[in-house]
């Protein structure tokens, strides 16, 4: 196992955050919390323990949104995606900024995209360094 992730987010792209969240909530009774500030804002919703739904400014992308994006509650996300690169997985998204942490994005055998996120307060690499 290369990874075990502590949740599972589906993020969803929108030209109007407003309209989602209105949507959102008289279809399917989803209260979203904003979160960031300025342009950095986006929606939050937690449907359970381990599962929830962010909906990020930006022009959205059928076929290749939502995006599935699993959540290394510890860190290591340098460690994760060198992990699946050896393992012949296609990185589509190295290792960058994400709300209030790190993501990168690769695609499974099927060529499905998926994303991972990592806290900003959590290491990128679990691994010592030499000395």
């Amino acid at each position: 196992m290369l990874f075990k992730p502590s949740e599972a987010c589906l993020v969803y792209h929108s030209t109007d955050l407003e309209r989602s969240a209105r949507f959102y909530a008289d279809v399917l009774g989803i209260a979203f919390e904003r979160r960031g500030a300025g342009s950095g804002q986006f929606l939050f919703a937690r449907l359970s323990a381990d599962f929830s739904i962010s909906v990020m400014p930006g022009q959205p992308q059928p076929g290749s949104s939502p995006l599935v994006t699993f959540t290394l509650a510890e860190g290591g996300i340098a460690d994760v995606v060198a992990a699946l690169a050896d393992y012949g997985a296609t990185i589509v998204s190295p290792v960058g900024d994400a709300p209030d942490g790190k993501g990168a994005a690769f695609l499974d055998p099927d060529g499905h995209p998926m994303g991972l996120y990592q806290p900003q307060d959590k290491p990128l690499s679990h691994k010592e360094t030499a000395r």
